[in-house]
């Protein structure tokens, strides 16, 4: 899957999501530990805001800077749209994937950061499904795409502070993909 796509699939399935958030459910807990569904969108916004400023050529601390206190607005829906698509319009923006950024991990290229926000949007997408109780079977080439870019750390994922605890080593090779995949990042399905 090429990254443009896979970046539109993983933002379309964390919109799905958001589209069935009821009234009562933004205060709900989510499988992100200590973050409500509110809490969750909010990051996913600011990730989206953050990444079109780091192609921007905004230090690490203007990065971080726009992950705090993300302001949903009056319609969540429309904010994540259109970061989401400020986001996907930075990433294709002519040598965009060829720059070096100033990510709060570290100076990396965008090529890099784009893998990060699909994964970001894919995961994020099952929580906020697991959330609220909708539907979290994700898009299968998504999943695939997540996957590769993710099992090459399963030796240190668990390591890393942003993945729980890594692989319980209780799922079986021959699981479903997605299932293997959410266990790998901390998430037990």
């Amino acid at each position: 899957m090429e990254h443009f796509d896979a970046l539109t699939v993983a933002a379309a399935e964390f919109e799905r999501r958001l589209r069935a958030v009821r009234d009562d459910q933004w205060d709900v807990p989510t499988p992100c530990e200590d973050w409500t569904v509110r809490e969750l969108v909010r990051h996913v916004v600011g990730g989206n805001r953050m990444s079109v400023a780091l192609l921007d050529g905004a230090s690490r601390d203007e990065a971080l800077g726009l992950l705090a206190g993300v302001d949903l607005g009056d319609d969540p829906v429309a904010t994540f749209v259109a970061a989401a698509q400020a986001q996907l319009e930075a990433f294709r923006a002519d040598g965009a994937l060829e720059r070096t950024c100033h990510h709060p991990a570290g100076d990396m290229p965008a090529a890099q950061i784009i893998g990060f926000r699909i994964g970001d949007l894919t995961l994020h997408a099952w929580d906020l499904a697991r959330a609220i109780g909708a539907d979290e079977s994700l898009d299968a080439d998504l999943v695939q795409e997540v996957w590769d870019g993710l099992q090459p750390l399963a030796p240190i994922i668990g390591q890393i502070g942003m993945f729980g605890d890594g692989p319980s080593g209780d799922v079986p090779e021959d699981a479903p993909l997605q299932v293997r995949m959410l266990d790998l990042v901390g998430r037990r399905p």
